[in-house]
C-alpha cells in the first residue's frame, strides 16, 4: 500500500486537463470592477477563454485584445497595446485597470511590455487622460510554460505589487479565494459574517451570477475595487485558501507589508472548514459563534447519513485545479472513500513539497497515484488499458465523456462545467459545501446503481 508521486511518462499531452496561462489572467481581470483587460496576442487568446467563461456561467463578460497579426510577429506588436489602451480608454469612460496580459507569441517575440507601460504612462495618459484614474498593469503569463492555474496565481501578484499601498490599518482581513464559483463566495461570505469578521474578499464575484435587467443588460463583472485593491497593504491579515492559486500575492503582502499570513487549507471538507474557522479565530480574535456549531453538526449529521453505508471502499478518480483536488481526496478519505488517481495538469516542480501530499504518502492505507504534468489520456489509458476500476470520477466537464465511454459515474465539480445547469450556484467549501458535495456524490452513485441495477434494492428501505 503506498502513495506513489510521479509524473506524466509520455512527451506531449492528449485532452489536456486545464488551457493556457493568459485564462488564469483573465479570470482574475474579470473579478475586478472598472477592469477590463487587453490580451496582448491572437484574438483567440481571447475569443476561446471567453467562450469557456460563457459556457461555466452562461454569461458575457468583456475582456479586450489587441489583436496580432502576421506582420506583428515579424516586426513586434507593442504599438498594438498602445492603440488597444487608447482605443479601451475612449470606448469605456468608466474603466480605471487595464492589465496588458502577455501570450506566447508575444513572449517569444518579445515585446516590451514593461516598457510600453512606462511610455503610455508617461505619455498618452498625462497628455490624453490626465483628468482619469487610470491604472496599467503588465502581466507575463507565456502560455509555453505553466496552466491558467499559474496565470491566475502570477496575475493576482502583479495586481497586488502595483496597486497595494500602505496608510493606515483597515481593520479587514483579506481573504484570497482562489479561483472558485460565485457560490463558494456566498458560502465563504456567510462564515465571514457569523464570526462578525470584515474583510476584503479577492474576489468578489457573486456578480457573476448576472441579472437580466429590463433594459436587456446583461454583462457580468465581479464587484472588488481599485481601493480594495490598494486596501490589501494595510489589512490585520491574510488568508490565502489555496496554496497554487493566491499563495504568491499572499507571500508578497507578508514579506512587503509585514502582514500576518496563513495559506491554506482549501476549506473543502468538516476537517479543513474547521482549520478555516480557527484561522479566522486566531487572525482577528473573534469566537466561533454557536450557530456555526449547529450548521457543523448538520454537516456531520449530513454526512454520517451517507458515509459508511455508501461510501465506504469506493475508489474514486479526481482531476482539476490542485488545490481543488487535493481538497476533494482530502474530503473522500474522511468519508472512507479511496481517491486511487489523482491527476494535476501542469508542469509545477513543487508538488514534492506540499505537505498534503506528504501526508498521503505518509498515511494513506490503499494503493494511490498522483500524476504530475497530467493530461485525460491518463485517465482513460489506466481505464481502458491498465485494468483501473472505479466507482466515481470527480472533475469538470472536459472529462465526460472517459466518464460516458466506460459507464462511470461522474460529478461535476471545477471549471469548466458545461454539461449542467447551475453548478456554479454551489459552493464546495464550507460546512453547506461539504453538504451538497456528499450529496451529490450520492446521488450520482444512487442513479447509477438503479441503471445498473446494482443494489438498488437498499434504496427502497434506506
Amino acid at each position: 500500500m503506498a502513495c506513489e508521486l510521479k509524473d506524466k511518462e509520455r512527451v506531449g499531452i492528449i485532452n489536456p486537463i486545464f488551457t493556457c496561462q493568459p485564462a488564469g489572467a483573465q479570470y482574475v481581470s474579470i473579478g475586478i470592477k472598472d477592469c477590463l483587460g487587453i490580451v496582448h496576442g491572437g484574438q483567440g487568446c481571447v475569443m476561446f477563454v471567453r467562450l469557456l467563461f460563457a459556457q461555466h456561467f452562461k454569461d458575457n463578460f468583456d475582456i479586450a485584445s489587441s489583436s496580432v497579426h502576421e506582420d506583428s510577429a515579424v516586426f513586434g506588436a507593442v504599438h498594438r497595446v498602445e492603440e488597444a489602451v487608447d482605443v479601451v480608454l475612449m470606448r469605456y469612460p468608466h474603466v480605471k485597470v487595464i492589465p496588458i496580459i502577455t501570450t506566447c507569441s508575444t513572449e517569444v517575440i518579445g515585446d516590451d511590455v514593461d516598457g510600453v507601460v512606462r511610455k503610455l504612462n508617461q505619455g498618452l495618459l498625462k497628455e490624453k487622460y490626465a483628468d482619469r484614474e487610470v491604472h496599467l498593469i503588465s502581466i507575463h503569463t507565456p502560455s509555453f510554460k505553466g496552466s491558467q492555474v499559474t496565470g491566475y496565481d502570477v496575475a493576482l501578484e502583479a495586481f497586488i505589487q502595483t496597486l497595494a499601498k500602505k496608510d493606515q490599518p483597515n481593520g479587514k482581513l483579506n481573504l484570497i479565494t482562489g479561483w472558485v464559483n460565485p457560490g463558494d463566495v456566498t458560502a465563504l461570505k456567510h462564515l465571514l459574517a457569523e464570526m462578525k469578521v470584515e474583510a476584503t474578499v479577492l474576489f468578489e464575484i457573486e456578480s457573476f451570477d448576472s441579472p437580466l435587467m429590463p433594459d436587456k443588460s446583461g454583462i457580468s463583472h465581479g464587484s472588488t475595487t481599485v481601493e480594495d485593491l490598494i486596501g490589501t497593504a494595510n489589512a490585520l491579515g491574510t488568508i490565502a485558501l489555496n496554496k497554487y492559486e493566491g499563495g504568491k500575492a499572499a507571500q508578497y503582502l507578508a514579506n512587503e507589508f509585514d502582514i500576518p499570513t496563513i495559506i491554506g487549507p482549501t476549506p473543502i471538507g468538516i476537517r479543513n472548514t474547521d482549520t478555516f474557522l480557527q484561522n479566522l479565530k486566531k487572525m482577528t480574535g473573534k469566537p466561533i459563534p454557536e450557530s456555526l456549531v449547529i450548521e457543523r453538526g448538520i454537516a456531520i449529521d449530513a454526512l454520517t447519513d451517507l458515509a459508511h453505508m455508501f461510501f465506504a471502499d469506493k475508489r474514486v478518480a479526481i482531476y482539476g485545479h490542485p488545490d481543488l483536488v487535493i481538497g476533494l481526496a482530502e474530503f473522500c478519505i474522511d468519508l472512507e472513500m479511496k481517491p486511487v488517481l489523482l491527476l494535476l495538469g501542469d508542469d509545477n516542480t513543487t508538488y514534492t513539497d506540499d505537505p498534503r501530499i506528504k501526508a498521503f504518502q505518509e498515511k494513506v492505507e490503499f494503493d494511490m497515484e498522483i500524476i504530475c504534468n497530467s493530461d485525460l489520456w491518463e485517465l482513460e489509458d489506466r481505464i481502458k488499458n491498465q485494468g483501473l476500476e472505479l466507482d466515481l470520477i470527480l472533475g469538470h466537464s472536459k472529462g465526460r465523456f472517459i466518464a460516458i465511454d466506460n459507464n462511470i459515474p461522474m460529478v461535476r465539480v471545477g471549471f469548466p462545467t458545461y454539461d449542467r445547469a447551475g453548478l456554479y450556484r454551489h459552493p464546495v467549501v464550507g460546512y453547506a459545501g461539504a453538504i451538497w458535495l456528499a450529496e451529490e456524490m450520492a446521488n450520482t452513485l444512487f442513479t447509477d446503481m438503479e441503471y445498473k441495477k446494482n443494489k438498488e434494492w437498499i434504496l427502497n428501505v434506506w
